[in-house]
This record gives structure tokens, C-alpha cells and sequence, in this order.
């Protein structure tokens, strides 16, 4: 067997080449980097910068949950009286409008 012939560079290579498809289309796939520039020389200040940025967004969303629950339920309680008022009998919602005035 003739290990050190071009046909055995050029299958390396192509190997290389495969792998390397592989690889780009597994990170596309999960949303990773393509290159592996962008993770090179990030130091520590900016890995602290991009924990930062994650908690005020963790915090933003936080706040802003609890304004939708507070909606969500402010609606509840309008959907309730919308149901109450087309359930009952129409009589009986006249004396309440009246009472109210």
C-alpha cells in the first residue's frame, strides 16, 4: 500500500473539506457563530459586559410580565361583567343602569 501517494493527499483533503461543511452546517442549523473569529480574544470585560446585558434584560422582561398580568387580569374582569351583562335578563340589568344614576 503506497500511504504517501497523491491520491491519499487529495482523500485527506477532501475529508477535511467534508468535515468542515459539516461543521459550518451544524453551527447555521443552531444558531452558533459560523466562524470561530468571534469568539476569539473576547476577554473579560466583555464576557462581564454581555452578563450585564443580560440581566437588565432578564429584568426588563420581568417588568414587563408584570404589566401584562395586570392587564390580563383588568381584561378578566371586563370579559366577567360583559358575560354577566349578556346573561342575565334585561329587566334586571335596567335596574341596576337605573340604580347606578
Amino acid at each position: 500500500m503506497n500511504w504517501g501517494g497523491p491520491g491519499f493527499v487529495l482523500a485527506i483533503i477532501a475529508i477535511v473539506m467534508v468535515a468542515g461543511i459539516v461543521k459550518t452546517a451544524i453551527r447555521a442549523r443552531h444558531g452558533y457563530p459560523l466562524d470561530d473569529e468571534d469568539c476569539k480574544g473576547r476577554g473579560k470585560r466583555q464576557r462581564r459586559h454581555d452578563q450585564i446585558d443580560a440581566i437588565r434584560q432578564a429584568q426588563l422582561m420581568a417588568q414587563q410580565n408584570e404589566q401584562l398580568q395586570g392587564k390580563v387580569l383588568r381584561l378578566e374582569e371586563r370579559i366577567a361583567v360583559l358575560e354577566r351583562i349578556a346573561t342575565d335578563p334585561a329587566t334586571r340589568t335596567a335596574r341596576e343602569i337605573d340604580a347606578l344614576r
